[in-house]
């Protein structure tokens, strides 16, 4: 800590940004600020149904509500000071700032992947395992499969954020980004860092491909369960339960590899910075409402609070 503290004193990092203040760019910076607060008020709002309505105390809900939280905590890891820079003119960030920018992206990437894997698992067992799906389910595996997610991605944040801060960094320290991005970073550091990188991948493609692995699994078994069932209406609910988890995994899984699993020659940074928005800023506030408006459980209970403040307005 001596030694980030010593730095930060005395260098900061400089974020280009991804917006200039063209016109063009002011218009995309507002469109950016609108879908970060939707993405705000739709998680929070989530969060608040899922915990006053008794009859989404459920593990999927429970999930939900988990994913909800990592989601709001993302969005609000990079777009406020990424906000403030433009607005402001700065485009600094302090040592201790960037560092734990790493800290927190890092983590929640991690837990969320891991998390929406185990979520495949947790929709297999409801649809293959209907009767059995309280026994297998119960409250002691919910908290482990939330407990274990969490505990995998801050682990690996904390490490990946100990070790980056500890480089020596040399010239202008000018990050080509809108946030202290890991891969970014690496690229001021004055000595060789190729060794770090490696393991940085090996652990990117585990925490990528690991969870993934479990969804094409628990989606093939689903898909099998499926076929097996006899009434068409049946086939369409259980459908139903996965579209919107189907939706949230290609959204998630299609950036972050896209982002972390390309090879090196192929990366740009206009093109590091806009797939960047799409897992930082659009998927927060894709979530809540794939997960809601698709959802009749969310929406009733959405109406039932409506109703409530209705009730409560008149008297």
């Amino acid at each position: 800590m001596e030694i980030w503290l010593n730095q930060s004193s005395t260098d900061d990092f400089i974020l280009l940004g991804i917006f200039s203040h063209s016109s063009t760019d002011t218009v995309l910076f507002s469109v950016v600020m609108i879908v970060f607060t939707v993405a705000l008020c739709g998680n929070v709002l989530l969060i608040f149904l899922i915990y006053l309505d008794p009859r989404l105390h459920t593990p999927m809900y429970f999930f939900l509500n988990q994913l909800s939280l990592m989601d709001l905590m993302l969005v609000c890891t990079n777009v406020p000071k990424m906000a403030v820079n433009f607005l402001s003119g700065s485009k600094s960030i302090s040592f201790v700032g960037c560092g734990i920018q790493i800290g927190f992206l890092v983590s929640l990437v991690g837990s969320e992947g891991l998390l929406l894997g185990l979520m495949a698992y947790d929709r297999y067992v409801a649809i293959s395992h209907p009767l059995h799906y309280p026994i297998l389910m119960n409250q002691k595996v919910c908290l482990q499969i939330v407990g274990s997610s969490w505990a995998f991605g801050i682990i690996d944040g904390l490490v990946q954020m100990v070790v980056v801060m500890t480089f020596p960094y040399c010239g202008l320290r000018v990050v080509n980004h809108f946030f202290c991005e890991l891969l970014s970073l690496l690229k001021l550091v004055c000595i060789d860092t190729s060794v770090f990188e490696k393991v940085v991948f090996v652990c990117c493609v585990f925490m990528l491909l690991f969870p993934f692995s479990i969804i094409i699994a628990s989606y093939a078994r689903i898909l099998g369960a499926v076929l097996h069932l006899r009434s068409t209406q049946s086939r369409k609910k259980a459908l139903a339960t996965c579209s919107s988890h189907l939706t949230a995994v290609s959204l998630f899984y299609g950036t972050a590899m896209f982002t972390y699993l390309r090879p090196q020659q192929y990366r740009t940074p206009s093109h590091d910075k806009v797939v960047s928005v799409f897992y930082t800023v659009l998927t927060p506030m894709i979530n809540p409402l794939i997960y809601s408006l698709r959802n009749q459980e969310v929406m009733g209970a959405l109406r039932k609070g409506l109703d409530h403040c209705r009730i409560g307005s008149q008297h």
